[in-house]
């Protein structure tokens, strides 16, 4: 078996550290306390979607975003009905009103997505909530910052749609500060815009998790939190956070191997004597020596990062795996399911514990979430 562990109480302490933090600049200029919202996507960072959403409402937590139709859906259909914003612009229109029927908010980033909110708004008879969303050098989704003027006359005839919100994106808020500055200053030049305009633009958000550390000041009404919670950042951990989730299996098979015996794909490992190894069944399509950082989400990202490891022939194997209470060494390239594991003079048994220090979000959503 092999299960997800998420420690209840690490969870609890990082939420408490970012509430804390959202507190350093508390209200804003309207004496609005700062919202956290939580980022669920990806299977809620991989600790479980759903279990996750609930863990965290009982922490105080109400206001979520997903990136996919699939994720809104799946969060209304286990009967939860607090606020839901989908942080991707769409134009299509079958998604649309299924977001809109399940009182998901939407993202307009684009002139095609308002027309088809109002189309959808119409056909239901109702007011479509919605969220802008500016580009100010993402360049992925929202209107362009430059092209505002052509933002607000799209707004202007938008007559069923309620702006709730208003956001943007930072590219390189983990190292770039110059840039992130400048990406916030188009958002608030936008901003001004629609205001003069006489378009409201609603709750301002733009801090994901690194920019939410990195620049209090620009909390504005909102920030968004995904991978903080879990502890696992791209910038120095300032505010103690501790990492969250860890892959649990057990031993499933011990034997002896010979000097000179090779282990592994690629005979990248040849042994350079008597050896007892532990095999344990958690490989690289579990997340077990996936990196941060690297898009590894679908298989084929996950096949190249195996060449890439099989590329590595000659270098030094550093993974480690705590089995039974001991770190012991990965030896061999780690498998699709499989890693063999030295432990040569350790008492060792079939059926022991072995602990992968990993992030859950490259684990299968099919292996089992347990929050303990």
């Amino acid at each position: 078996m092999k299960t997800i562990v998420i420690k209840k109480e690490d969870l609890r302490h990082n939420i408490n550290k970012i509430k804390e933090h959202a507190m350093t600049n508390e209200n804003d200029d309207n004496g609005n306390s700062v919202k956290i919202i939580a980022v669920v996507k990806g299977n809620g960072y991989g600790l479980g979607l759903i279990q996750y959403v609930k863990f965290l409402m009982d922490e105080g937590i109400d206001f979520f975003a997903v990136a996919t139709v699939e994720e809104a859906l799946k969060i209304r259909e286990a009967g939860i009905k607090n606020r839901v914003l989908m942080l991707s612009s769409i134009a299509i229109k079958e998604d649309v009103k299924k977001l809109v029927e399940q009182n998901v908010i939407i993202t307009l980033g684009s002139e095609d997505a308002v027309k088809v909110a109002e189309e959808v708004a119409s056909e239901l008879n109702t007011e479509v909530k919605a969220h802008l969303k500016i580009d100010t050098g993402f360049g992925r989704y929202g209107f362009r910052y430059e092209n505002r003027e052509k933002m607000v006359e799209v707004l202007k005839n938008a007559k069923n749609i309620k702006i709730e919100g208003t956001f943007t994106h930072f590219s390189m808020a983990f190292y770039d500060e110059k840039y992130t500055k400048l990406q916030f200053n188009r958002f608030i030049d936008c901003i001004e815009v629609l205001k003069m305009n006489e378009i409201n633009p609603g709750m301002l958000h733009v801090c994901n998790s690194s920019a939410f550390i990195r620049f209090p000041n620009m909390h504005l009404n909102a920030v968004r939190i995904g991978s903080a919670f879990l502890g696992r950042l791209t910038i120095p951990n300032t505010l103690g956070l501790k990492r969250i989730g860890y892959l649990e299996s057990q031993v499933s098979e011990i034997k002896d191997l010979p000097k000179g015996s090779f282990i592994g794909y690629g005979n990248t490992y040849k042994s350079k004597k008597d050896m007892k190894i532990a095999i344990i069944p958690c490989g690289y399509m579990d997340g077990v020596n996936m990196q941060v950082g690297k898009d590894m989400f679908r298989f084929i990202d996950k096949a190249r990062y195996l060449f890439g490891d099989l590329k590595s022939l000659f270098k030094k194997q550093s993974l480690t795996v705590e089995v039974a209470g001991k770190i012991c060494n990965i030896v061999g390239t780690v498998g699709t399911y499989h890693v063999a594991v030295d432990i040569t003079n350790k008492q060792i048994n079939v059926g022991d514990i072995a602990i992968f220090k990993l992030y859950p979000g490259y684990v299968d959503s099919s292996i089992t979430r347990e929050y303990r």
